[in-house]
């Protein structure tokens, strides 16, 4: 876990004199900021609004929804009527996926303290079993909240689409080759990560 923001700069540092293409985007940017979310049901119910839509879309949503919930637990969560969540912009998927979490931490099936104490593939296989949680979702979760240091979310498109961008690779590359890239970012492929999503927020802000 990475906590201190001298130790993510050095880590930053490592990573770009071991790969060009990563030295290029701190070159051009600076070093990307040191992301994290606090443990806790707000940060899940936030990730789950990212999912396939912008980040403003689901900052939006979530910020209507913490109007309505000043308290946003799963109890209140599960207060809510279907049209409550609509006025909130859920749509009728994310409302039975947040319904589904609430359900979990209230029901015991899941805590997330625990999950401090459990390793990546622990964590991944007690949150899929959640409907509406997948992969992306899990990596999203274990590099901004429990701070795993060796994750590269490959089904997140602004990383994998950025990678592309700064290597010059082909637009039908295979997975499994951004994968073999990303292998050689070991032990560090969340800070990797951090710095593609860096570029490609630069890149878009430009």
């Amino acid at each position: 876990m990475i906590k201190e923001i001298y130790e993510y700069h050095s880590i930053c540092d490592q990573l770009a004199k071991a790969d060009a293409d990563l030295g290029n985007i701190i070159s051009a940017y600076g070093y990307p900021p040191l992301w994290t979310r606090p443990n806790t049901f707000e940060s899940l119910v936030h990730i789950i609004l990212e999912q396939q839509v912008s980040l403003a879309s689901a900052l939006s949503a979530l910020n209507k929804l913490k109007e309505r919930l000043p308290e946003l637990t799963p109890a209140n969560i599960l207060s809510l009527t279907d049209e409550e969540f609509k006025a909130c912009y859920f749509s009728r998927q994310k409302t039975i996926y947040t319904r589904s979490l609430a359900k979990a931490l209230l029901d015991g099936q899941i805590n997330l303290e625990e999950f401090n104490q459990l390793d990546n593939e622990a964590v991944r296989n007690a949150l899929t079993k959640l409907k509406g949680i997948g992969n992306w979702t899990v990596d999203v979760y274990l590099m901004f909240v429990l701070g795993r240091a060796d994750i590269f979310p490959a089904g997140d498109l602004a990383a994998v689409n950025a990678l592309k961008r700064v290597k010059s690779l082909p637009a039908n590359i295979t997975k499994d080759k951004i994968l073999n890239i990303a292998e050689k970012w070991k032990p560090y492929r969340t800070v990797a990560s951090m710095m593609l999503w860096h570029y490609y927020l630069s890149q878009k802000i430009r």
